[in-house]
């Protein structure tokens, strides 16, 4: 049985993140995702992918503290 897709959601929960971030890093950040109709959806094991190849990180020298 293959994987079901995940709603923005959904998705937010399982990243521990706001809704506003995952629209974000969607049209910054190319984050992977599927518009279905007017919704967006996503499977876990392709976000788990982009996040361990450095998808949602800070750009160098962002967000650090000085």
């Amino acid at each position: 049985m293959s994987e079901r897709w995940l709603s923005v959601e959904e998705i937010a929960a399982y990243l521990g993140v706001s809704k506003d971030t995952i629209y974000a890093w969607i049209s910054k950040k190319s984050m992977p995702a599927r518009r279905i109709g007017r919704f967006w959806k996503f499977k876990a094991d392709e976000i788990d992918e982009w996040v361990h190849s450095g998808g949602a990180a800070e750009k160098d020298g962002q967000g650090k503290a000085t």
